[in-house]
């Protein structure tokens, strides 16, 4: 395989993994029935006049499945927090007993599952576009070098290659979007 050749193949194998990574991050945000710090990673406060993440400017944790604690790191920041979280419309109220926030996640209705998994499996759709887009790059690329002079096995090689490197993604796309499917449904 050409030095040209592989650094293209390198490129789409990057590219189907960002779409991996994506698909992951925004999987992360979906509620599944328990309680998970990055529910509230969005969410935004204003801190002395400036617009920051509620992450760094307050520790999260969940001490059980069904709830979430915020306590920030500076006492008078807790109304703030509570009116940005309020104001986040994550679909939970946060009650704030004057030293840290708490949130209690309350459980799915089978409807909202339901929801849930059909938001999954469009997230993994979209992911296999991506990969898919990726693949007809490389496959333009290599069509490209074909008229610079590529040799026409190198060309069936490099289209094998992609082939097998867009399975192996769209393979994985398919564990991640089931393994969050089973934990939606998973009462």
């Amino acid at each position: 395989m050409t030095d040209e050749l592989e650094l293209i193949r390198d490129e789409a194998d990057e590219r189907m993994e960002k779409s991996i990574r994506h698909l992951e991050y925004e999987l992360s945000h979906l509620r599944a029935g328990r309680a998970n710090p990055l529910l509230l990673d969005g969410i935004n406060v204003d801190y002395y006049g400036t617009s920051t993440p509620l992450s760094q400017v307050s520790n999260i944790n969940t001490p059980d499945a069904k709830s979430i604690i915020i306590q920030p790191w500076e006492k008078t920041m807790l109304g703030v927090i509570e009116k940005a979280i309020l104001a986040a419309n994550i679909g939970m109220t946060p009650m704030n007993n004057g030293e840290v926030i708490r949130i209690n996640v309350p459980p799915l209705t089978e409807e909202r599952r339901h929801q849930l998994v059909k938001q999954v499996k469009q997230e993994g759709e979209t992911a296999r576009i991506s990969i898919r887009s990726s693949r007809k790059w490389f496959l333009d690329e290599l069509k490209n070098l074909e008229k610079e002079g590529l040799p026409e096995d190198e060309e069936k090689n490099g289209q094998k290659i992609i082939q097998e490197i867009t399975d192996k993604h769209i393979g994985r796309v398919d564990k991640i979007i089931e393994v969050k499917e089973k934990e939606i449904l998973t009462v």
